[in-house]
């Protein structure tokens, strides 16, 4: 396609079509000449909103992208309404290609019961890869907004699923035939599968029903990046137990393939989930067909403690992605 906007007749085709509309609270949504979307809402109502792109991989870009956001506001307590997107795309992109990526995007949206409220779709020399980001928006009662910085010493952290979830699904897609060298097809293919686990939008769910004070997705900087937020912005420390941080052995033998760290690893689909009812919860997500584990708790001050055996060290601040080593 051309550089600039994508023509009119391009973007119904590739775009416009691919979109259904499935919430009541969208009253104007996506359409040519339209440049907002309106969202119907009631007094005791917040929306919630988030936004994120994705720029280190192009593989499963259109559900990394919905899923990033949505996971987004589900942490917050939110039910996810819809997404605005932003589609930039590098010169020799075709309208085929365009297509398909909406597919994938709409494909996401439909599992979510969240609909694509509008965006902007370019061909620009800027980038040399397609870049979406997604703008989402939640809608909740203002009394039930669950903050990151909700974590109260003497609570429990709950995580779940697996340390550096999405960094394992990008690596085996992006670096396939370099861990061909070493590992076999059904192995790579368990590891790209992992993608399809990265919704928290379940247990943030579930969570809410335990009164969880504090939810935090674990995304770039991965589980122990997360941790750190979750220290900071509720102003506690903070001591996990290193071994009851879960991790699959696709991520364990990655990481060692590249020298990565699979706890500084981006991680989205895993949750971390502060409460007082942290069996119950573990028991009830369990149930649900989620793993999850207790792996800590909150403390008095802001000593913030990676317990490993007998050894205890103190978490640092994050730090560039592990997967920025590679990609």
């Amino acid at each position: 396609m051309k550089i600039g906007k994508v023509p009119e007749t391009a973007l119904k085709r590739a775009v416009l079509n691919q979109i259904e509309h499935r919430r009541d609270e969208v009253l104007v949504g996506p359409g040519i000449g339209e440049d907002c979307s309106v969202l119907a809402v009631e007094k005791e109502d917040a929306f919630i909103l988030s936004t994120d792109p994705i720029t280190g991989t192009v593989h499963d870009i259109g559900k990394l992208a919905v899923h990033i956001t949505a996971n987004d506001i589900a942490t917050s307590g939110a039910e996810v309404i819809g997404i605005m997107l932003s589609i930039l795309l590098p010169e020799e992109t075709g309208e085929a290609d365009l297509k398909s990526l909406m597919q994938d995007i709409e494909g996401e949206c439909k599992k979510l019961n969240i609909e694509i409220l509008g965006g902007h779709t370019e061909v620009t020399k800027a980038v040399n890869q397609p870049i979406v980001t997604v703008t989402g928006v939640g809608r909740m009662k203002r009394s039930e907004v669950i903050k990151t910085a909700g974590a109260v010493p003497g609570q429990d952290i709950v995580m779940t699923k697996w340390a550096g979830l999405e960094g394992t699904a990008i690596l085996a897609a992006a670096r396939e035939q370099e861990l061909l060298s070493k590992y076999n097809s059904g192995f790579i293919d368990g590891a790209k599968k992992m993608i399809d686990d990265i919704s928290v939008v379940p247990e943030a769910r579930i969570a809410r029903e335990h009164k969880a004070t504090s939810m935090h997705d674990a995304t770039e900087g991965g589980v122990f990046g997360a941790l750190w937020e979750i220290g900071t912005a509720s102003k506690v420390g903070l001591e996990v137990d290193l071994q009851k941080i879960t991790l699959r052995q696709e991520t364990v033998e990655i990481c060692e393939f590249y020298d990565l760290n699979p706890y500084m690893l981006i991680s989205s689909g895993s949750m971390l989930i502060v409460t007082d009812r942290a069996n119950q919860l573990v028991e009830h997500l369990q149930e649900a067909g989620i793993t999850a584990a207790v792996i800590g708790h909150i403390t008095e001050g802001n000593d913030r403690i990676i317990k490993n055996g007998e050894e205890r060290r103190f978490l640092e601040p994050p730090k560039s992605d592990e997967l920025y080593k590679v990609m």
